[in-house]
C-alpha cells in the first residue's frame, strides 16, 4: 500500500506541474522537471506487457514513446572493455597497488571519455549494440579474502579500506562531477559476501555472522552507496540460505533504508535463473521474478523478469504498483545518462574518435602501469641496470610475449600493445644484443629452451607466473583445474623447474618477471634469481613500464594490496567466510611479504612532527603529522601508511589500515604528511547489541611502509 501510496502521490505531482506551467509536451520530456517526475510520468504511459519487456538487460524500447532499445549490459574493468579499440589499464589489483586514489579517478573519467565516444559513434549508426552502452558494471569491490579465488585479480585486495577508496575514485571518474548528469553509470559488485568458490558460485551458500558481514564484506559497498554510486549488482551466491537476488535484507532493508540508496538493483547475470533451479529455495521462476522485485531488484541480467512479470501479476504474486515503482528507479538512470532529451542538451556529445585511446590515453596508462609493478627483490642492489653494462640481454619465458598476460581480463582491443620483449627492446640502443625464447610452457617440466642461449647473456629477464587462464571467472580460465580458482598458490611446476635449470646453466644475474592477480609461491623460485619483480596483469604498456622500471627511469613504487602467505595451508578452509586467520587484520602468523610491502630505489626516513591527542570522542577527527624524507639516491615514491592497532577486545583486528598517501620526492627532500582519521572509522559491530560501537581503551595509530612497518607510533585513548 506505501508504493501505491507514494506512487500516486509523485503521478500526481507530474499532473500537477503539466497543468500549472501550461505544458504541450508530455513532462517525461520536459528537462525543467525532475528525474522522479520524468520518470513517473513516463512509466504511467506504459502497458505492463512493455513494463516487463523493460526490466531485462536487453531492453526492447517502447518506440511509441521514444523509448530507444538499449543493451544495458557493459564492461569496463580496466578500460571499455569487449567494445573494440580502446585504452587497456592495468586490472584492478594493479591499480589497487598504486595506493593512488587520485590517478584511478583519472584512468575512470578516460575510460568514461572512451566510453561516450564509442556511444556516441554507434548510435550515428544506429548500432545499439550490447558493450556499445553508457552502464557499466564495475567496479568489482568484493573482498579478496582467500588467494584461491581466481576472479581476486579484478578487485582491489583484501583490505576493506583500500577498496572503499580506490572503489569511490573508480566511480566519481565513471560518472562524472554533475549531480543531475551522467557521464556513464557505475555498478558496485557483487553485492555481497562473494569471493567465491567459483564452480559454484550459482548455488553457494556463504555462511557468516553479522560482525564479519558488517565490518569486511558490506564496508566498501556501504562507502560507494554514500558517494553516490547509481548501481549495484547482487551476486550469484546465497548469504545464510537465502539467494542475494532476492535478498530482502541486503537489497531494501539495507540498502535502501539503512543506507539510503537511491539507484538501481542489478542480478548478476543468469542469478535468477539459479533461484529455483541451483539454490532451489522457490518452486519455479514466476515464483523468482516476484520475490526479485519485492526484494529491490530493478532490472535483471538474463530475461526472467522479461518473461514472468505478466504471469506474477496475474497469479497476485506481484502487484502491478510494486513494478511501477522498480521501474522508475531504473528509468531515472537513462534520464541521468540524457537519453530523452536531445543532443544539445547532451555535454558529452563531442566526444568522437579522437577521443579513443589517444596518446594522452596510452601515456596514463604506463603510468599506471609503473606505479603498479612491486619490486621483491634486489640483490646487491642489482636494479637499476646501466644500459651500457649490459651489451647483451636474454629475454625469455611463457609470459614474456603473452598478449593475455599483458590485458588481464574483462579487456578491450589494443593494436598499440607493447610486450615485454618489445618494451625492454625498445628501451636500448642498436648496438645492444637481444635475444627472445619461449623457454617453456605451462605445463612441460622437463624440455626447455633459451637456456645455451642465456649463458652467452650479460643478462637473463625470465618472465613467468600466472595468465587469466590459469585463475579468472568460471568459464574463462579454462586451463584452471577447479572452475577459474586456484588449488593452492603454486606457480606451475614447469616454471619453477625453468628456473631452477636456468640457474644453474647460468652465472650472469637473472631478473624474474612475474605475472599474476594473486598471491603466488614467489619462495619457489626466489633462490634462482638475482631480482624479482611482480608485474600484475599490467595493461597495454606492460612492456614499456617495465623497461622503466629496470633501467631506473622511474624507481618502483607499488605496494601489495594483498598478503603473500607462505601457503594455503596456513589459511582457513576456502569455503569458510569467517575472516578469523585471514588478511592482514587477522593473520598473525609469518608471510611470504606483508600487506602494504614494495621495495624502492631509495630509502626514506619517517620522524614524528604532531601526535595524536591524548584522549578522543566520538565525533572526534584523530590527526598526526610526520615528516618524510628521501634519504637514498634516486627519486621516489613512498607510500606512507597509517594502522590503527586497537585494544584487546575480542575479535578486534590485529590493526587495520585507515590511512595511505603517496608521495614523491627528490633526493635529500623531505614533506610533511598530515593523517585525519575520523573516530567514526574505529566503530566495530557489537554482536549482542546488533550495532555498531565505539569501544573504549588505548589505541595506536602506526606509520610506515607496510603493514609490518612500526617506523612511527602515535598512541591515544577513546573515551567512554
Amino acid at each position: 500500500m506505501k508504493i501505491l501510496f507514494f506512487g500516486l502521490i509523485n503521478f500526481g505531482l507530474a499532473l500537477v506541474f503539466s497543468i500549472c506551467y501550461g505544458q504541450s509536451t508530455p513532462i517525461y520530456k520536459n528537462t525543467n522537471a525532475s528525474i522522479e517526475a520524468r520518470a513517473h510520468d513516463l512509466v504511467a504511459r506504459f502497458s505492463i506487457e512493455e513494463k516487463a519487456s523493460l526490466l531485462g538487460y536487453d531492453s526492447k524500447g517502447v518506440a511509441r514513446l521514444g523509448v530507444p532499445v538499449y543493451n544495458w549490459w557493459n564492461e569496463a574493468l580496466h578500460g571499455v572493455a569487449r567494445a573494440g579499440n580502446a585504452t587497456i589499464f592495468p586490472q584492478s589489483i594493479g591499480m589497487a597497488a598504486t595506493f593512488n586514489d587520485s590517478l584511478i579517478r583519472e584512468v575512470a573519467n578516460i575510460i568514461s571519455t572512451e566510453a561516450r565516444a564509442k556511444y556516441n559513434l554507434a548510435i550515428q549508426k544506429e548500432r545499439r549494440l550490447q558493450y556499445m552502452g553508457l552502464t557499466f558494471w564495475t567496479p568489482n569491490i568484493n573482498i579478496f579474502r582467500d588467494p584461491r579465488w581466481g576472479r581476486g585479480h579484478e578487485t582491489y585486495g583484501e583490505d576493506p579500506f583500500l577498496t572503499s577508496k580506490m572503489g569511490i575514485a573508480f566511480v566519481k571518474g565513471l560518472q562524472g562531477n554533475s549531480t543531475n548528469t551522467l557521464k556513464t553509470a557505475a555498478t558496485a559488485k557483487h553485492f555481497a559476501v562473494h569471493s567465491g568458490p567459483e564452480a559454484d558460485r550459482d548455488k553457494f551458500n556463504a555462511i557468516v555472522d553479522e560482525k564479519d558481514f558488517r565490518e569486511t564484506y558490506l564496508y566498501a559497498f556501504h562507502a560507494l552507496v554514500d558517494a553516490g554510486v547509481e548501481s549495484v549488482m547482487s551476486a550469484y551466491n546465497s548469504i545464510n540460505g537465502v539467494p542475494s537476488s532476492i535478498n530482502e535484507k541486503l537489497l531494501t532493508d539495507i540498502l535502501r533504508k539503512e543506507w539510503g540508496f537511491k539507484g538501481h538493483v542489478v542480478t548478476d547475470c543468469g542469478a535468477l535463473d539459479g533461484v529455483a533451479q541451483s539454490h532451489k529455495v522457490l518452486p519455479n521462476n514466476i515464483a523468482t521474478a516476484a520475490a526479485a522485485v519485492k526484494a529491490g531488484v530493478n532490472l535483471d541480467c538474463s530475461s526472467i523478469l522479461q518473461k514472468e512479470v505478466v504471469e506474477a501479476i496475474k497469479q497476485k504474486l506481484l502487484t502491478e504498483e510494486e513494478v511501477n515503482a522498480s521501474l522508475v528507479k531504473l528509468l531515472s538512470t537513462q534520464f541521468k545518462l540524457g537519453f530523452f532529451d536531445s543532443k544539445s542538451k547532451d555535454p558529452y556529445s563531442k566526444y568522437m574518435e579522437d577521443s579513443i585511446h589517444n596518446a594522452h590515453h596510452i601515456a596514463l596508462t604506463r603510468k599506471v602501469a609503473q606505479q603498479s609493478m612491486v619490486l621483491l627483490k634486489n640483490e646487491k642492489s642489482l636494479l637499476p641496470l646501466k644500459k651500457d653494462a649490459y651489451p647483451s640481454i636474454m629475454i625469455l619465458g611463457p609470459n614474456a610475449t603473452s598478449y593475455d598476460a599483458l590485458i588481464g581480463n574483462y579487456h578491450g582491443v589494443s593494436d598499440k600493445a607493447v610486450n615485454f620483449v618489445e618494451g625492454i627492446t625498445a628501451a636500448v640502443d642498436k648496438s645492444t644484443r637481444i635475444e627472445y625464447d619461449l623457454g617453456c610452457d605451462y605445463k612441460d617440466t622437463v624440455n626447455f629452451g633459451g637456456i645455451w642461449a642465456a649463458s652467452n647473456a650479460a643478462i637473463t629477464i625470465a618472465v613467468i607466473g600466472l595468465s587469466p587462464v590459469l585463475e579468472g571467472e568460471a568459464g574463462d580460465a579454462f586451463l584452471s583445474a577447479s572452475g577459474g580458482d586456484k588449488t593452492n598458490i603454486s606457480l606451475p611446476a614447469s616454471e619453477i623447474a625453468f628456473m631452477k635449470k636456468l640457474r644453474a646453466g647460468v652465472k650472469t644475474p637473472i631478473i624474474a618477471v612475474i605475472t599474476a592477480g594473486s598471491n603466488v609461491d614467489i619462495a619457489a623460485i626466489e633462490p634462482y634469481a638475482d631480482a624479482i619483480i611482480l608485474a600484475w596483469y599490467p595493461g597495454e604498456q606492460g612492456g614499456n613500464a617495465l623497461a622503466d622500471i629496470v633501467f631506473g627511469k622511474v624507481s618502483p613504487s607499488g605496494r601489495l594490496p594483498i598478503t603473500f602467505y607462505k601457503s594455503t595451508n596456513d589459511l582457513p578452509a576456502y569455503t569458510s567466510y569467517a575472516m578469523k586467520g585471514r588478511t592482514y587484520r587477522y593473520f598473525s602468523g609469518p608471510v611470504q611479504y606483508p600487506f602494504g610491502f614494495g621495495l624502492s630505489y631509495t630509502k626514506f626516513d619517517y620522524a614524528l612532527i604532531t601526535a595524536a591527542a591524548k584522549n578522543y570522542k566520538s565525533g572526534d577527527t584523530i590527526s598526526a603529522s610526520i615528516s618524510l624524507k628521501n634519504t637514498g639516491k634516486f627519486v621516489g615514491d613512498e607510500i606512507v601508511q597509517g594502522y590503527i592497532e586497537f585494544p584487546n577486545y575480542e575479535r578486534m583486528p590485529i590493526k587495520e589500515l585507515k590511512f595511505f598517501k603517496r608521495i614523491s620526492l627528490f633526493v635529500g627532500q623531505s614533506k610533511s604528511v598530515e593523517a585525519k582519521i575520523p573516530v567514526s572509522e574505529l566503530n566495530k559491530w557489537d554482536l549482542g547489541e546488533n550495532k555498531w560501537k565505539l569501544y573504549p581503551g588505548k589505541y595506536k595509530l602506526i606509520f610506515g611502509g607496510s603493514s609490518n612497518d612500526s617506523s612511527i607510533i602515535t598512541e591515544f585513548i577513546i573515551d567512554n
